[in-house]
């Protein structure tokens, strides 16, 4: 019956789509405003899976997916400044508090979890007193909490009609913006480079063969007692990126670091925790990278806010992951070049069986609809297995 429903439901046609002579891809990094975020939306609605797990035998209604960070106020100075007013994040969403009568701590989790997720990634911030957060979380609607509640009966239904969109595999210039990010914010920052913040924003633009990448990094004052001390953290950095440019092939690159910074007037890109929250920037889940862990404008994605949705039915979060598995495995499954996968669900339906199935690929003609089915099924049946996924951090949501 699934198959049949699935057969039904999908589209199949040439892709088209690709990185042509230019092609832009951004990644915010660990730091950056949008991306605390995010991650402290997905930490949260994590951390309350386990909760209810334990209070309740089952994960309950919840959506935590709507945090904002507003920024601070300091005084960065070279040796070492001040936070003078701090960090504010609101944490806003929909959470069950109840279970059969018995209370569960959701304010408690909420605040605790944003707290010990800030000190174990943002190594110069003091968390007690740089960050102030806010717990706004209440109980859902009851017509969303209805069909979330009719999905412990068998398989979950969907509580949105949304999109997701996944496409495999990543051009060179996503592949790098993702590992150049990945290497700052990867090394062991307490002992290497220390000055380097969290707060890392990559830019790569390919125009033919050559790459331009524009990294900013708030750099800490603390760790730089002088001018040119912070001229020579920018060429090392500089140096630690063009190396990973080289290293992935390309022979035209072109790296500046904090372009924005004035060296006439001594403008430069200092902070005293290493993002850019402490008085330049505010944040807000799904403003920053899609699942991809990227910001890709010259391919097809979904603006969906991943981060904080719950993972057993809200298609928003969900379908972006399992559209690009599907992806990946049209491509692994038949040796086409490349895939693309749009997902659509409609409110109240399994979530197992999308309205829309929209397949992309190269060399479409020689594969047949029901082998391309057939790999479409297998991976909406493995739905329900994304949730331990989820709840382990072991799926990248932005």
């Amino acid at each position: 019956m699934m198959r049949n429903r699935i057969m039904d439901a999908l589209i199949i046609s040439a892709l088209t789509e690709g990185p042509g002579d230019v092609e832009v891809v951004e990644r915010k990094g660990l730091g950056h405003p949008d991306t605390i975020c995010d991650a402290l939306a997905e930490n949260l609605s994590r951390n309350l899976c386990l909760a209810y797990e334990e209070h309740a035998g089952r994960i309950l209604h919840h959506n935590v997916d709507k945090a904002l960070l507003s920024g601070g106020v300091s005084a960065p100075r070279f040796g070492g400044g001040a936070v003078l007013a701090p960090i504010h994040i609101y944490l806003a969403g929909r959470a069950t508090e109840q279970f059969e009568g018995k209370k569960i701590p959701v304010r408690d989790i909420a605040l605790e979890s944003s707290k010990e997720w800030l000190r174990g990634n943002l190594h110069a911030m003091d968390v007690d007193r740089h960050v102030v957060v806010h717990e706004l979380l209440h109980p859902g609607s009851p017509d969303l909490v209805s069909v979330f509640a009719g999905s412990g009966r068998g398989v979950p239904l969907s509580n949105d009609t949304s999109i997701g969109v996944g496409y495999f595999p990543l051009s060179s210039l996503e592949k790098l913006v993702l590992d150049i990010e990945s290497r700052i914010n990867g090394r062991a920052r307490s002992v290497f480079r220390p000055a380097w913040g969290e707060d890392v924003k990559v830019m790569g633009v390919r125009r033919g063969l050559e790459v331009n990448i524009t990294l900013a990094c708030a750099m800490i004052d603390r760790f730089i007692p002088d001018f040119p001390a912070y001229l020579g953290e920018k060429q090392e950095l500089e140096a630690f990126v063009s190396k990973i440019v080289a290293s992935h092939g390309f022979d035209h690159g072109v790296v500046s670091v904090n372009h924005g910074d004035s060296l006439e007037s001594g403008s430069v890109y200092l902070t005293v925790t290493g993002t850019s929250a402490e008085a330049g920037d505010d944040g807000q889940v799904g403003r920053g990278n899609r699942i991809n862990g990227l910001i890709t404008p010259y391919r097809s994605m979904s603006l969906e806010a991943a981060a904080g949705k719950n993972p057993v039915t809200h298609v928003g979060k969900i379908y972006n992951v399992v559209a690009e598995e599907i992806a990946k495995e049209l491509v692994a499954g038949f040796d086409v070049r490349a895939a693309k996968c749009v997902l659509v669900s409609r409110i109240g339906a399994p979530v197992t069986e999308p309205a829309i199935i929209h397949v992309s690929l190269t060399d479409a003609s020689r594969v047949g609809r029901g082998k391309i089915a057939s790999i479409v099924a297998d991976r909406l049946s493995r739905i329900p297995d994304l949730i331990r996924k989820f709840n382990a951090g072991e799926v990248r949501v932005f």
